[in-house]
Order: C-alpha cells, then structure tokens, then sequence
C-alpha cells in the first residue's frame, strides 16, 4: 500500500494535502536551541544550521540523523521529440539508464561517495508520452499510474530520499510545466539543455508556447496530465510517499524541479519536506526557484540531471548533521559563552 493506492482521480490526490503529516515543531525548535549552545556564534554555520533544524522537524528529533539514503532516478520518452526539440534520439534514454545500471554515469559515482543506495526505473521507454503540441501528454489513468510507479519505488525505512530524472526531450517538458505553473513567456523557461543549438533553441521555444496555449485550461495536477511525462509524474509520487513517511526529500535540478511543479500548483504545502539540493544552468531554474520559494543548497554550474547535483548535496546535508550532532555544547566544553 502506498500513499496513493487508494486514489482514483487526481482531485482525490490533490485532497491528500489536507491529511499528510506536518513537520514537528517542537523537535526543530530543539535544534534551534541546540544550534545556539554550541561552542561558536549561533548563526555562524549559516545554512548548515538551517539544515539541521529542517532535518530535525521532518524526522521529528531533535538530534536527526541520516542512517541510510536512497537514490531514484526516473526515465521516460516524450512525444515532444517529434518537434525537433532535442539533438539526441529517444534511443539514448534507453542507453543511458543501462549505462546507470551497468554503474558507468556520473550519479554511480557521486551516490558512491555521499553514501547513497541508487535505483533507476525505466517507466515505458517504448512508449513515449504524447506530443504536447497536439494535445495532453497522458490520460488521467496513466499519470496516477505512473504516480503509484514512484510512490512504490520509495524505501520507508531510509532517512532521505534523493530525486532524479533521464528523458531525452524533458527539458522542453519542464519548460512547459514551469510556464502552465507561474505563467511568463516560454524563452524565459527554455534553455539548451543537452546542447541545442539556435534552431533548436527556437523549436524548443515555440513548442511549449504551442503546448501551453492547447492545453491551457490545465490547472493543479491537471498540469502534470497534460504537459508532464511519465518520470515527472512518478517523482511526484515519490514526492508524496515520502511526505507519508515523514522523509525529507532533496530534489534535483530544473527538470526535477519543474517536476513538482504540479504539487504545488495544486497545493503548496506538498513540497514543505523538499530541499532542492542546487541551481541548474538552465536558465530558468533560478527564476522556478524564486517562484517556488526554494533556496538550493549548491551552485556549482551543473546542467546534468542524473540526481547529480542533489547526491553532492547530501554531502553538505551529512556535514550539516555531523556539526549539529557531534560539536560540544558551551557548557560541555568549558566555554564561556559570554
């Protein structure tokens, strides 16, 4: 059972807002305290404290900890590379994830090193979604399909969950959920992504104004049926289970980013327990920032997705935990603190 077995409708996904848990205040406000006991200026370790304090609402302890992490990285084929928005055939998603699965992609590597066990599902590679210039990119059945794909991938007994995503073709399909969510024109969500060049900088452009303005009456999750693929639509579900279980979640870059952006169209709180782990290239990536509220934690001008950039993140969210668990108090070390 999942946090969306019992859905039938995205209305009735969109309704689960009102009875996921919270974050526990009181285990954050102890970190808070704790933060200012120990031997250093309180603010002094700047987001790393805020780190620690975030940790500690969503595991609900005042000392949180990360005993073990878990990797999904997500793939799926759109209907949008019949435009000409991608100088990749659909083919190389297929290679990439036996590339993931053989262990010779940078996320292997940079899970490896933050300690993080990495899945990648495969979500119908031989069945591309749509094409959103024509019409929506999957039916309702089939978005909450690949919803429940998501939320069934999700380990509840790890402390953090990282996000990723592989599609030939999805930064168009992030584009175009990024301008159905906060509006805008479409150049001020697209970019180049895997190396478009001019022309297909401008096909990229004009196929998600087009999928915008034929599917512009989608609104709430009805952003994810319409605009969205089968690996955005089970990161939101893997988004969602995790909330169920009380497990925070670092996203990746902008297409996963722009994967929730659905979630929180259709409720804000759904991403209270998400962190985005750093600020893609992609130029519109710091602007759905912005307009989703989000703070990365890293920017180290990366564009891969793969999860990259939220497995580096861990790294700091590990270091954030080691300061706020293992530094002695004022009081323990003999300190005056003033």
């Amino acid at each position: 059972m999942t946090v969306l077995s019992e859905c039938r409708t995205l209305n009735q996904v969109e309704a689960l807002a009102f009875n996921l848990p919270e974050k526990d205040e009181a285990a954050a406000r102890g970190a808070t305290e704790r933060q200012n006991s120990l031997t250093k200026p309180p603010g002094a370790l700047g987001r790393l404290e805020e780190l620690a304090v975030f940790m500690a609402g969503w595991q609900g302890r005042e000392r949180p900890l990360i005993e073990n992490a878990q990797a999904l990285v997500f793939a799926g084929n759109h209907g949008v590379c019949a435009q000409g928005v991608n100088p990749f055939p659909q083919e190389v998603t297929a290679q990439m994830v036996a590339n993931f699965e053989s262990g010779g992609a940078a996320i292997n590597q940079l899970c490896a090193e933050a300690g993080a066990e990495l899945s990648v599902i495969a979500l119908d590679l031989d069945k591309p979604t749509g094409d959103i210039t024509q019409g929506a990119a999957m039916s309702e059945a089939e978005t909450l399909a690949a919803m429940q794909r998501g939320a069934e991938a999700v380990n509840s007994e790890v402390s953090v969950l990282i996000l990723g995503d592989m599609g030939i073709g999805n930064s168009t399909i992030a584009a175009a959920m990024a301008k159905a969510g906060f509006g805008g024109d479409a150049a001020d969500w697209v970019g180049r992504g895997t190396g478009s060049d001019d022309a297909g900088l401008t096909r990229k452009t004009d196929a998600v104004t087009l999928a915008c303005a034929v599917n512009a009456k989608a609104a709430g999750l009805d952003i994810l049926a319409s605009l969205g693929g089968r690996e955005q639509a089970a990161i939101c579900g893997a988004v969602l289970q995790a909330r169920a279980m009380r497990i925070p979640v670092i996203l990746d870059g902008f297409i996963c980013t722009a994967a929730t952006v659905p979630l929180h169209a259709a409720d804000h709180r759904f991403l209270d327990h998400c962190l985005v782990g750093h600020v893609s290239r992609e130029p519109g990536h710091a602007r759905l920032l912005d307009a989703l509220n989000q703070k990365p934690i890293l920017a180290l001008d990366m564009a891969l997705g793969e999860g990259s950039g939220a497995a580096l993140a861990l790294g700091l969210l590990r270091a954030a935990l080691a300061c706020h668990n293992g530094m002695a108090t004022f009081a323990e070390a003999g300190v005056s603190d003033g």
